[in-house]
C-alpha cells in the first residue's frame, strides 16, 4: 500500500474472522432461503445443498488462496485488478455491491418478517418497510461506531444464533430421529431443472465466507489466517444447513415445509410451532432474528469495504475513500452504503431480491475463480482444477435462476461497463 494511504486497524484473530464468516452466513439463508428451495425442490433441496455447498467450498479455496496472495480489503474487486484487468476487477467490485446490497435488503425484510411474527403483529408491506428502514439505519449506526465494537456486537449474535439453531435440532430430532429416508427420496420425482435453480439459490446462502477475505487490512496475519478462517467456517455451515433442512422436512414433510415461505416469511419458527414444545418457539424467534442481524451487520461492513477500496482507486468519487481518524472507521462507505441498501428494502419483494442477488453473486464469484487461474505458481496453494471448476459452475448456475433476473443482471453488467469506460476516460484522467 502506497505510504501516507489511510490504513485499516488489525485487530481480527482467527476465531473472530471464523465468526465474522459465520455471522455473515447463518442467517437470511438458514432462516429464509431453505424454505424457498424446498418449495422449488421438494425433497431434493437435499441435493441442491450439496451442489451449493460443493461450489462454495471450491469458491472459497479461490478466494482463499487470492486473499493470502494479495491480502487487503476489497476482496475479488482487488483481485481483479491485480490478476486480470480493470474492467474484470471493476465488474466484481459492481457485482458485489449489488449481490450484497440485495442480500441485506432481504436480510431487513427476512428479520422484520420474523419480528412481527413472534410479536404476533399482523403488519402489512408498508409498516413492514419503515420498520425495515428503522431497523437497518440503527446497524448502519452501530457499523459506523468502528470495526472493535461491530466484531464485539457480531461475537453476540452468532452466540445467541446458534444456541437458537441448536436447540430446534435437539427438539425436532429427539421427537423423531434422524430422517435419513429424505436423503434417499431426494433423487426421485424431481426435476434436474428444480434441483439446479434451487442450487442457485441456496448458493447465496453460503457466500458469506466471501466477508472474510474483504478483510484482509484489518486481520492479524493475514496469509494464515484468512485461508484457515474460510475453511473452518464453511465445514461448520455445511453440516448446519444439512441438519437444519433435514428436522424441517422430517417435522412438516417437504411440500409444507415450502410453503411455509407464503404469508409471513418465519419458515422455522412454523416448524417450532409444529413440535409444540414449550419456549421452543421463541427461542428459535430470537435466533432468526439475532441471525437475520448479523447478516445485515457483517454485510454492511463488507460492502463498505469494497466501496472503500473502488474509491481509492477512483472507480466511484474518492472522497468515499475518507477514514475517521478517531476509530479507522470509514463513516462515508458506511452510511452510502446503508442508503443503497435502504432503496432496495423499499421494493419489499425478498423473493426478487434473493434471486436477483444469486446471479450477481455467482457472476462475481466467477471472477473470482478465474482471477485465482491466474496467481503465480509461487503464490498458489491449490490446484488449477478446483479454480477451474468453480468458474464454470457459478456461470452454469447463474442462468437457471428466472429469466426475467439474469436479463436484469446481464443490463447493470452493460451499464456498469460503460461507466467504468468513462470514467477511465475523463474521470480518473482529472
Amino acid at each position: 500500500m502506497a505510504e501516507g494511504k489511510p490504513e485499516l486497524k488489525r485487530g481480527i484473530g482467527l476465531s473472530g474472522a471464523v465468526l465474522m464468516g459465520l455471522g455473515s452466513i447463518i442467517g437470511t439463508g438458514i432462516f429464509v432461503s431453505i424454505a424457498i428451495g424446498t418449495q422449488i425442490a421438494g425433497n431434493g433441496i437435499v441435493i441442491a445443498i450439496f451442489i451449493a455447498g460443493v461450489l462454495a467450498i471450491f469458491n472459497g479455496l479461490s478466494s482463499a488462496q487470492l486473499a493470502a496472495a494479495h491480502s487487503v480489503s476489497g476482496g475479488t474487486y482487488e483481485y481483479g485488478y491485480r490478476f486480470l484487468n480493470s474492467y474484470l476487477g471493476f465488474t466484481a467490485g459492481w457485482m458485489f455491491l449489488i449481490a450484497k446490497s440485495a442480500s441485506a435488503a432481504t436480510a431487513v425484510l427476512g428479520c422484520i418478517g420474523y419480528l412481527f411474527y413472534a410479536l404476533g403483529i399482523g403488519g402489512d408491506q408498508r409498516t413492514i418497510i419503515i420498520s425495515g428502514l428503522i431497523l437497518l439505519f440503527g446497524v448502519g449506526y452501530l457499523v459506523s461506531g468502528g470495526i472493535s465494537r461491530s466484531n464485539l456486537a457480531n461475537k453476540i449474535i452468532v452466540g445467541i444464533t446458534l444456541v437458537g439453531l441448536l436447540s430446534l435440532l435437539i427438539v425436532a430430532f429427539g421427537s423423531n430421529g434422524l430422517p435419513l429416508e429424505v436423503i434417499f427420496k431426494a433423487s426421485t420425482d424431481v426435476s434436474i431443472n428444480k434441483i439446479l435453480y434451487a442450487s442457485a439459490l441456496m448458493f447465496v446462502a453460503y457466500t458469506g465466507y466471501g466477508r472474510i477475505a474483504t478483510l484482509g487490512e484489518e486481520v492479524k496475519n493475514p496469509k494464515k489466517i484468512i485461508p484457515k478462517a474460510i475453511i473452518t467456517a464453511m465445514g461448520l455451515i455445511v453440516l448446519l444447513y444439512l441438519l437444519v433442512t433435514l428436522a424441517a422436512i422430517q417435522v412438516m414433510g417437504a411440500e409444507e415445509f415450502g410453503n411455509t415461505i407464503d404469508g409471513e416469511a418465519a419458515p422455522l419458527v412454523k416448524v417450532a410451532e409444529v413440535l409444540n414444545v414449550p419456549l421452543i418457539q421463541n427461542i428459535v424467534a430470537l435466533a432468526a432474528i439475532t441471525a437475520m442481524l448479523g447478516v445485515l451487520l457483517n454485510l454492511i461492513l463488507g460492502l463498505s469495504r469494497v466501496m472503500l477500496s473502488m474509491a481509492r482507486r477512483g472507480d466511484i468519487p474518492k472522497s468515499v475513500a475518507n477514514i475517521r481518524s478517531k476509530d479507522q472507521s470509514p463513516v462515508r462507505a458506511v452510511w452510502i452504503t446503508t442508503v443503497i441498501i435502504a432503496l432496495l428494502v423499499l421494493s419489499g419483494d425478498v423473493v426478487f431480491t434473493w434471486s436477483f442477488s444469486a446471479f450477481t453473486v455467482l457472476i462475481y464469484y466467477s471472477i473470482t475463480n478465474l482471477a485465482a487461474l491466474y496467481l503465480p505458481s509461487g503464490k498458489r496453494l491449490y490446484p488449477k482444477w478446483i479454480a477451474f471448476a468453480g468458474m464454470i459452475s457459478c456461470i452454469f448456475l447463474a442462468f437457471w435462476v428466472d429469466p426475467v433476473v439474469w436479463m436484469l443482471g446481464l443490463g447493470l453488467i452493460v451499464a456498469g461497463l460503460i461507466w467504468h469506460f468513462l470514467a477511465t476516460k475523463f474521470y480518473k484522467k482529472n
